[in-house]
């Protein structure tokens, strides 16, 4: 049988992603059959028993993610230059939606990461997380986890638009997975994708002959914004699945 290394395989599993496998492997969290594993880089088969002992899931249990209803001014992630301001300056307890008893005793955001990005111009759900098997799911290589957008545009669209919008454009000479486009109104376009290029909504719509006056992210997987007001964010709830 051939051995790959307990990092993916614990990835593979689902219990971590992998650089959370390392930091579990280091701190000797990690059981292959029964005994502890603390080498990075270790190998086993994939018909062993791999598992992360107690404290390995206590400590998976309390990474948080966030849902934040980001508004038009912030970027997604951290801006080393400090140019801009970036979202997860918005998390904190002034901004926290739901009861003050609520508010996540143990509250650390080391870690927190977004999973996915919504650019500068944009509002609604950003997902941020401490959680690699989480970020996985919904920006992994491998994931289909549909991004859904209200798009409000200027400009005309003819049937054979739209349906090039649903499939047919190509962006930097690659071609898009197929999308569902359809008028949410008559000044706004509903928008579900499973990719995320670089301002993919913006450049389609360019592409068609429209400009985009404002864009919106309603819902990531099975998780909607609902009425979680703008600027501010809750934590994820435990029956909620992406």
């Amino acid at each position: 049988m051939e051995k790959v290394r307990v990092s993916k395989i614990l990835s593979e599993l689902g219990l971590c992603s992998r650089r959370e496998a390392d930091q579990h492997i280091q701190n000797g969290h990690v059981l292959v059959d029964g005994q502890v594993v603390n080498e990075l880089g270790a190998k086993a088969s994939r018909d062993q028993k791999i598992t992360l002992n107690k404290a390995g899931l206590q400590k998976q249990t309390q990474k948080l993610t966030i849902l934040l209803n980001k508004p038009v001014g912030y970027i997604s992630h951290y801006d080393d230059e400090k140019k801009y301001k970036p979202a997860l300056s918005l998390i904190d307890k002034e901004n926290f939606y739901g009861e003050k008893n609520t508010f996540p005793t143990k509250f650390n955001l080391k870690g927190m990461a977004p999973a996915g990005r919504l650019d500068i111009d944009s509002t609604g759900l950003l997902i941020l997380t401490q959680d690699g098997v989480i970020a996985k799911e919904i920006i992994g290589e491998q994931s289909q986890i549909e991004k859904e957008y209200l798009v409000r545009v200027e400009g005309s669209l003819s049937d054979e638009n739209l349906k090039l919008l649903n499939h047919g454009l190509s962006l930097d000479e690659k071609k898009l997975k197929p999308a569902k486009v359809f008028w949410q109104n008559k000044d706004q376009l509903s928008f579900t994708l499973t990719e995320g290029r670089y301002r993919q909504i913006r450049r389609m719509c360019e592409l068609v002959g429209l400009k985009v006056v404002a864009l919106k992210r309603v819902r990531i997987g099975k998780v909607r914004l609902k009425d979680l007001p703008l600027g501010q964010w809750r934590l994820k709830l435990n029956h909620e699945k992406f």
